[in-house]
């Protein structure tokens, strides 16, 4: 079965992806719309760096997004979107530059509201940050 819709046309080539997906070195891992799930790596470069050392907050905040986001992006019809309504997100352990794995799930999805859960995933199998989300399903006019 073909997908289509805006997530599909950047998976499979025929659109460019967002400008935030390439920064943030978005590369889909695996992903399943009937189950709501998705895994994407993604690279923490040096340039997120805080004072510190450790990949700054907000970087991980986004790769979050980008990763739950997409799960729900996924399961959507023609004409639908779902932007992000509120996230949160715990930050576990400390962040340094490298690769990251998110996972993300659609935890339960209504008509118009989705809950969504993620965690982001260092090298060594750490948990470095975990989120979850609410977003709202809309219709193109």
């Amino acid at each position: 079965m073909e997908r289509t819709g805006p997530f599909w046309d950047v998976m499979e080539g025929r659109a460019d992806p967002p400008p935030v997906a390439e920064l943030l070195g978005f590369e889909l891992l695996t992903i399943d719309p009937d189950a709501g799930t998705i895994e994407v790596a993604f690279t923490g470069r040096p340039e997120f760096r805080n004072p510190a050392g450790d990949v700054q907050g907000g970087i991980l905040a986004a790769m979050l997004d980008d990763t739950m986001g997409p799960a729900l992006v996924a399961t959507l019809g023609p004409g639908e979107w779902a932007p992000t309504a509120d996230l949160h997100v715990q930050f576990l352990a400390p962040a340094r530059p490298g690769a990251f794995v998110g996972r993300g799930r659609v935890v339960r999805r209504g008509r118009t509201v989705a809950f969504l859960a993620g965690d982001l995933v260092d090298a060594a199998g750490t948990v470095v940050a975990t989120a979850t989300a609410t977003a709202v399903v809309r219709s193109a006019r």
